[in-house]
């Protein structure tokens, strides 16, 4: 590569950020920091109907916590500035009129009114070749007649004029030679009547503008290829068009159409990086971060989906990633996206993150559940004995909430059958010999000798220790548990349930 690469992720600050979106960002991200390039965030507002208070800093804080911040974005801005397509209106319009003046475009003065009407009598109605002279645009109307509308500001837009009987060719980095016959495509809005640009007419000056390299982008935007690359060459900068390279679509769980904000809601997990609240309803969608997801996880499972890199290995960080992507291992076919496997990326990557790291963010759960912590001490220990149990952060919580807190309710459909007056004394005989200085296995030995003593099998008292201290049939060891506790602690939940359990 003799030009120093350039890509760019570039959103439409409208909402939520769909972790497809996430995933289009970290392809360029590996693949700028792979040849040493730049990774550009431009902001593509050029719809201002669509715009979201809020959405450009929810997206540069999405890229942020993936650890996946740009070189150059409106926070950060380089030599190709500005970084909002809104700020650089004034760039447009002179490309558009220079596309009109080579016969490459045209004005279009039809109304919404009179488009409507075409539309309900034309079945699948396309403005192009078929039906542009039958429109009111500068094709259709005399020269002075066209002189005399725009004297008169009279709302238009610049549509390109597509050409007949042509193909158009590619070369695409994923899918290899890629051919559209114009025919097929309709005459594209280049300038809206605000003069503002679409997105065909922008992309193009825009990656012109700032010299991208290569245009990473998803899958659906394959058919609006031809007219890129035709408004590349009629704009005279064919020799400066960057390679292209079409991502496979992240599909639904059962691989049939892409993956939707509604699919995530209907079968219960995110689609966004982050929480998303709409400023119009506010409504919030929760993310990934916030249901629980470590940010390495997270672009872990990103990257898996559609590439690998040959081998067995699934267990990534940013830096392996950087190293060992290449754009030969982009399937060309969509990647099903799988929620438990995503909860299996995160478990592996809490089991292998140091405790201490974790420990804030775990801390700051409980916070905002209200549970009061003895010492960060206490809650470190506890993290490490249940570790292996969590698959997202908030189980942090819900695996050790009876450290901290003692239960109030009890699993009794799981004790209350087989309970007896004489379990009843087995246990308060073992709340006498509870020490602080017993070990888990000398507590352990302790037990299953009293129970032999009281002519129990130790296996019969398991369970309802357990539901004594937890409240359920979940947690780590019933010893461990028991010590962590401390012996006081463990003696007065005894008693406690002891009563509830009705002895």
């Amino acid at each position: 590569m003799n030009k120093k690469v350039r890509v760019r992720f570039a959103p439409s600050p409208t909402g939520g950020l769909h972790l497809g979106g996430v995933r289009t960002a970290l392809f360029n991200y590996l693949f700028a920091k792979k040849h040493g390039g730049t990774f550009v965030l431009r902001i593509e507002d050029t719809d201002q109907t669509r715009f979201v208070a809020g959405a450009e800093e929810y997206i540069a804080n999405c890229l942020k916590w993936c650890g996946i911040s740009p070189d150059e974005s409106p926070e950060n801005p380089g030599e190709f500035g500005p970084y909002r397509q809104s700020e650089r209106k004034a760039s447009y319009e002179k490309y558009a009129l220079q596309l009109i003046e080579d016969g490459y475009a045209y004005y279009a003065f039809d109304t919404p009114e009179e488009l409507d009407s075409k539309r309900k009598e034309v079945p699948n109605f396309l403005y192009g070749q078929a039906t542009r002279n039958q429109m009111r645009n500068s094709l259709t109307l005399s020269a002075e007649e066209v002189t005399e509308l725009l004297a008169n500001n009279t709302p238009h837009v610049v549509r390109i004029k597509m050409p007949e009987n042509e193909t158009v060719y590619f070369h695409d980095l994923i899918r290899g030679d890629v051919s559209f016959e114009t025919n097929l495509v309709d005459d594209k809005v280049l300038l809206k009547a605000d003069k503002m640009p679409t997105y065909h007419l922008a992309v193009v000056v825009d990656d012109c503008a700032m010299e991208i390299t290569h245009a990473f982008r998803g899958e659906e935007w394959l058919p609006s290829a031809p007219i890129h690359v035709l408004l590349w060459q009629y704009l005279g900068w064919e020799d400066q068009m960057p390679h292209w390279a079409h991502l496979p679509l992240i599909l639904k769980p059962d691989g049939h159409g892409k993956l939707s904000k509604r699919d995530g809601d209907r079968l219960g997990f995110p689609v966004y990086a982050q929480s998303w609240t709409d400023p119009k309803t506010n409504e919030t969608t929760k993310g990934f971060d916030e249901l629980g997801f470590l940010p390495e996880a997270f672009v872990n499972i990103l990257a898996m989906l559609g590439w690998n890199d040959g081998t067995e290995k699934e267990i990534f960080t940013l830096a392996e990633l950087v190293e060992r992507f290449s754009l030969e291992r982009i399937s060309k076919a969509g990647a099903k996206f799988d929620f438990e496997k995503a909860k299996w990326y995160n478990h592996e990557w809490i089991k292998k993150t140091p405790t201490e790291v974790l420990l804030p963010t775990v801390k700051s759960i409980f916070a905002a559940q209200k549970v009061e912590l003895a010492n960060d001490d206490l809650l470190h220990k506890v993290m490490n004995l249940i570790k292996e149990r969590c698959f997202v952060l908030n189980d942090f919580v819900t695996q050790s909430i009876y450290f901290f807190v003692a239960p109030i309710e009890y699993d009794l459909p799981s004790v209350q059958p087989k309970w007896t007056s004489e379990k009843a004394i087995f246990f308060t005989s073992f709340c006498e010999v509870l020490t602080s200085e017993l070990s888990a296995v000398e507590m352990e030995e302790k037990f299953k000798a009293l129970a032999e003593t009281h002519q129990f099998k130790p296996g019969e008292l398991m369970l309802p220790l357990r539901v004594m201290l937890v409240g359920g049939k979940f947690g780590p060891g019933v010893f461990d548990i028991a010590v962590m506790l401390g012996a006081k602690e463990t003696q007065q939940r005894i008693e406690k349930a002891i009563l509830a359990f009705g002895a």
